[in-house]
């Protein structure tokens, strides 16, 4: 099983689920752990009896909602406290410094720092790395329209003092307006669907996708898996 974590202030839940789907349709089980505040999946998955805690699947992907450590969904899910969950990936979603404690973010496989350039998603995504009591590696992944060298020096010198060992190599999403329309689209219908996507996006996506694999034999069946994606298979 691996582990990855989506750490930051920006609204990482269509970027997480997009993964998962891929991964999905790889035949991977996948369980995204929503953790955040706000809890955006409740309100864009599709769930037949919401509650205050609940797992439901979509679109063969498990995604919990609502739960505070690996525990709390063991309870939900009738498993002994003792037992591994049987996932190929936990992805965790998370906002919050207490959640980078009570998911142990320290022994995730992969942790990724998500932001844009915007004041608040900076400021607030250093506000929650300030939980990160140990010297932790991280790899920024940076949603922007533009993207320029000016803007990674900025959050290089306001980042100084967090306790984030950051990977020299960096992830960028060319955010475009119309990826916007094209995922709040998907939302309404309760789909997930890339065909519409741009290029650069989809790109970002596989790039990203490849590296949680992590497996140069799996290259194949990824660039399989998002073909069949676009063709809404």
């Amino acid at each position: 099983m691996n582990t990855v974590g989506f750490i930051g202030a920006y609204d990482k839940t269509d970027l997480i689920i997009y993964i998962a789907k891929i991964l999905a349709t790889m035949n991977k089980k996948v369980l995204v752990i929503d953790s955040t505040v706000l809890q955006k999946a409740k309100y864009i998955v599709p769930t037949i009896s919401p509650a205050k805690t609940y797992v439901t699947n979509f679109e063969d992907i498990d995604i919990a909602v609502g739960f505070y450590d690996y525990n709390s969904i063991k309870e939900y899910l009738g498993m002994p406290l003792h037992a591994a969950f049987t996932y190929d990936y936990i992805f965790l979603d998370i906002d919050s410094p207490e959640a980078l404690e009570s998911f142990n973010i320290k022994m995730a496989n992969k942790r990724y720092f998500v932001t844009s350039f915007g004041t608040y998603d900076i400021k607030r995504g250093l506000e929650i790395l300030s939980g990160i009591l140990e010297p932790m590696p991280l790899k920024k992944v940076f949603f922007s329209r533009e993207i320029t060298k000016e803007e990674d020096d900025y959050f290089n010198m306001i980042s100084l003092g967090s306790k984030a060992i950051w990977d020299e190599e960096k992830i960028y999403f060319p955010f475009e307006q119309g990826d916007e329309t094209v995922l709040m689209e998907n939302q309404r219908v309760s789909k997930i669907r890339i065909k519409k996507l741009s290029e650069l996006y989809k790109d970002s996506l596989e790039y990203i996708t490849e590296e949680i694999l992590d497996n140069e034999k799996e290259s194949a069946n990824l660039r399989r898996a998002i073909k069949l994606l676009e063709k809404g298979v």
